[in-house]
């Protein structure tokens, strides 16, 4: 069965309406259709820290202001520094915390997503990504989770949450962690068609800077579409979308009502994105089958506005 939830916009920079499939033979998405997704859109209401603190990229279109998770504080609250080893092949424990204004830990947090915190870890060149959900002590405020690193190099380590109580913002905070070793950088490359798990997952469709463009991702496998995808956090499929360069981040889900017990999808997945520079994009499309969670990665380049000049920047430079 096909989900019949409606299609909604987040965030502020990049914004991706991540919704839920329609059917065997693909999505169609009328222009109309992505036109009113971007109405009444639930926009970041928290995006008001100060432009120096974030850093910013060259070309850049919207103010860093705009833009998530490129600062370690944010209206008041604060992601603390990140514990965890120090190199490659040493099991240990990665562990932070996020404090508010006066510098106690928070340990009550608002469940979005069906967790209280998504914690993404990515390394600066956008490869090695992991989309993961710690433990909290509340007696501590301590977020923490087993860890090993696998590859050396910049990470940054990404916490998205929701204190509780009323009117509190939803918050994105970053932090650098440098792993020792030997490090061999990846150049992204434009690519269209991720294989995981011997799942196919192709996007059809091309960003342009400042518009909402029209995105489809279909999951097959031996050439056959995969009409059984599941519920993952509350939705048939859940994004994440990296800017390369300086790694704005944005976490997106479908919007709407949230699928029945089980009940099924697919084989597309319709997006609408915005991105807000010409540049390259990092997207992590997480999908689940039979109760194993597989994510397919992709680079896509967002062309320039019809009449705007392409951007002088380097958009390849490590994030740090």
């Amino acid at each position: 069965m096909n989900s019949g939830a409606r299609l909604g916009l987040f965030g502020a920079g990049l914004v991706v309406a991540f919704g839920a499939a329609f059917g065997l033979a693909g999505v169609i998405v009328p222009a109309s259709a992505v036109s009113d997704w971007t109405k009444g859109a639930e926009m970041d209401e928290h995006d008001t820290h100060d432009a120096s603190a974030a850093g910013s990229s060259e070309g850049e279109s919207a103010p860093a202001d705009d833009l998530k998770g490129l600062s370690l504080g944010l209206d008041g609250y604060t992601m603390s520094p990140v514990e965890a080893p120090t190199s490659t092949g040493e099991p240990g424990e990665l562990a932070f915390r996020i404090d508010d204004a006066d510098g106690i830990p928070v340990t009550a947090y608002a469940t979005a997503h069906e967790k209280q915190l998504h914690l993404i870890i990515v390394r600066s060149d956008g490869s090695q990504y992991r989309h993961v959900h710690p433990v909290l002590d509340e007696s501590t405020g301590t977020w923490s989770l087993p860890w090993e690193w696998t590859d050396a190099g910049a990470y940054r380590v990404f916490a998205d949450f929701t204190p509780a109580g009323a009117d509190a913002p939803s918050l994105t905070l970053s932090r650098t962690v440098e792993v020792g070793g030997e490090f061999a950088p990846v150049e992204p490359q434009p690519t269209q068609v991720a294989e995981v798990a011997g799942y196919t997952v192709s996007v059809d469709g091309a960003l342009e800077a400042g518009a909402v463009s029209e995105l489809t991702f279909t999951v097959t496998r031996d050439g056959q579409p995969v009409t059984a995808l599941q519920p993952y956090l509350g939705a048939f499929g859940h994004l994440v979308a990296l800017r390369d360069g300086d790694l704005a981040y944005l976490h997106v889900h479908a919007a709407g009502a949230e699928p029945e017990p089980g009940e099924t999808s697919g084989p597309g997945i319709a997006f609408a994105a915005e991105a807000p520079t010409a540049g390259r994009y990092l997207l992590y499309l997480d999908f689940q089958v039979d109760g194993a969670v597989h994510t397919a990665a992709f680079v896509l380049d967002a062309a320039p506005a019809d009449g705007a000049p392409e951007s002088d920047g380097d958009s390849h430079d490590d994030a740090h």
